[in-house]
């Protein structure tokens, strides 16, 4: 299966009120009245990578999800998904025809109705462009239009196609005029969704500013926002007093010694969520010593996942049991667990033909995430145990991946610091992505490949389409092929702490979308 993905790891954003946003100058009760309908989610990274629905698979979710919408969502604390663009749909028996039917009415922001035609269009142009999560889509073989509000798939094998009709990424439908527009039309900045909110401006990089759709299919009766600001503030002092002095509503990634002094703030709610983010040290598994499956595993017994929890996380994580998060179905609650332990990781060291250690490895982490650096450093003295020198070195998501990109394994870092959240609500998420044999690198940085893991989890995204218990007991012996290869340290799975003020209303943290806030439901009392 052929994926291309295009990512910056999502570590959260932030905002500064500016002149040119049209929210900030002015006296005190003019920026109050205007705070009044305008939200603001201070995140600490770029709020987009790419304006195309087809192709962003990053950082652009928390946007994305606001302007355009997809057929169906997947609320993972009920297990089930809810109509959004389809009010309903059904399945064959073999899992290979899918009918969906389309609700009625929906405009898009160019004012075309949104029908058929439209779904076939975007489905078909993402699957053509094949870049960023396309590959979710590798299951169909054809659309068919049966009506103006009935659109029929089939399937080349059975899939699990009502969760991948309800992924943050690379299923969102958009208007069929697009493809009257010229091939730069969406680098430009500009959307064709039905969502709620429309682009409005944004500066590449920095912000995006989104303003109401007065014709959504929902309306505006009620209490909702009109505009909303998505800002980079990547400092993490300036996005808590951001939230603290009420200038942002919300913001995410904040030190957890910061979120546990600011539980002592009246103006400001703290909310744990779940969270289907899971953070790996990817080994290069093509690099000496690390091509040798003792030192990988020596390497695991060396690192201290509890103080990682402790003072990393500040215990809003637990130690991960294999790569599929708690809480998400797949999850091996019965997996072997790597822990803790040096003497095994110098015994392992020494039947490696390494028993005084005595080698160099470069870690990479990705600069401005204080977990994953405390993490880092720790992991550095333990490794000094073994006289292993680990340099930690923190850089920016695109240097980052660009250097384990390149061609000679060589150049490439020895440990990546990597977070990886849900695509689609399926193991296969985490599995083809981190760990499928890839011609061409992009999210497999472990380097890793064994053709018999790849045929058991393709095998197992086959079976979910129709039998998703057996399927689910595939992805856990897959799991135990990766845990005896240690092609990565299985750190930690995390929980989400939304930081908001006191008057910021109706956030519900979904672990599917992650970072994402659906801000329609949101307003300030």
């Amino acid at each position: 299966m052929n994926k291309k993905r295009i990512i910056a790891l999502i570590m959260l954003i932030a905002f500064v009120l500016t002149v040119t946003t049209g929210c900030g100058g002015g006296n005190q009760a003019d920026s109050g009245a205007q705070k009044a309908k305008i939200a603001y989610y201070a995140f600490n990274s770029e709020p987009v990578l790419d304006w195309d629905p087809s192709v962003e698979f990053s950082n652009g979710i928390v946007v994305m999800n606001n302007i355009y919408e997809t057929l169906l969502r997947f609320d993972p604390v009920e297990n089930k998904v809810i109509p959004v663009l389809a009010e309903e749909y059904s399945k064959s028996e073999d899992g290979l025809t899918w009918v969906f039917k389309l609700r009625q009415g929906v405009k898009f922001h160019d004012g075309t109705e949104m029908k058929a035609d439209a779904v076939k269009f975007s489905i078909e142009r993402t699957k053509e462009i094949n870049q960023g999560a396309a590959y979710i889509w590798d299951s169909v073989k054809e659309i068919n239009i049966k009506d103006d509000y009935t659109v029929e798939f089939k399937l080349s094998y059975p899939a699990p196609l009502d969760l991948i009709a309800s992924c943050g990424y690379a299923a969102f439908i958009m208007s069929p005029k697009v493809a009257e527009q010229p091939e730069d039309w969406f680098t430009k900045g500009n959307e064709a969704g039905t969502g709620p909110y429309k682009l409005q401006s944004t500066k590449m990089g920095e912000e995006v500013v989104l303003t109401r759709f007065d014709d959504y299919w929902q309306g505006w009766e009620g209490n909702h926002f009109d505009k909303v600001i998505i800002k980079k503030v990547a400092e993490t002092s300036s996005r808590r007093q951001l939230v603290e002095k009420g200038e942002a509503d919300v913001t995410i990634e904040l030190p957890y010694e910061d979120v546990e002094a600011l539980k002592n703030n009246a103006n400001v709610q703290i909310m744990e969520a779940p969270a289907f983010q899971n953070l790996f040290f990817c080994l290069n598994t093509e690099k000496e010593p690390l091509n040798n499956k003792l030192v990988r595993q020596a390497l695991s017994y060396a690192f201290p996942y509890e103080d990682v929890v402790k003072y990393s996380m500040g215990n809003y994580a637990t130690q991960a049991k294999g790569p599929i998060p708690f809480g998400h179905w797949g999850h091996g609650e019965n997996l072997f667990q790597y822990k803790h332990d040096i003497n095994k990781a110098k015994e392992l060291l020494t039947q490696a033909g390494l028993p005084n250690g005595g080698f160099k490895l470069l870690l990479t982490y990705m600069s401005g995430d204080e977990a994953e650096k405390k993490a880092a450093e720790l992991y550095k003295a333990e490794l000094a145990k073994l006289n292993i020198d680990l340099e930690v070195r923190g850089m920016p998501w695109d240097s980052q991946w660009e250097m384990a990109k390149s061609k000679d394994p060589k150049n490439r870092q020895d440990i990546l610091g990597m977070y990886w959240w849900v695509d689609y609500a399926s193991p296969y998420s985490w599995l083809y992505s981190i760990f499928h044999s890839e011609e061409e690198v992009l999210f497999n940085l472990n380097y890793y490949r064994n053709e018999k893991f790849d045929a058991l989890i393709d095998d197992a995204n086959a079976k979910s389409g129709i039998d998703r218990a057996t399927a689910e007991k595939m992805y856990i012996d897959a799991q135990e092929m990766l845990i005896e290869d240690a092609p990565s340290i299985f750190t930690y799975d995390k929980k989400y702490v939304w930081v908001f003020n006191k008057q910021f209303k109706g956030l519900k943290s979904n672990a599917a979308y992650p970072n994402t806030i659906f801000f329609y439901d949101t307003y300030r009392e």
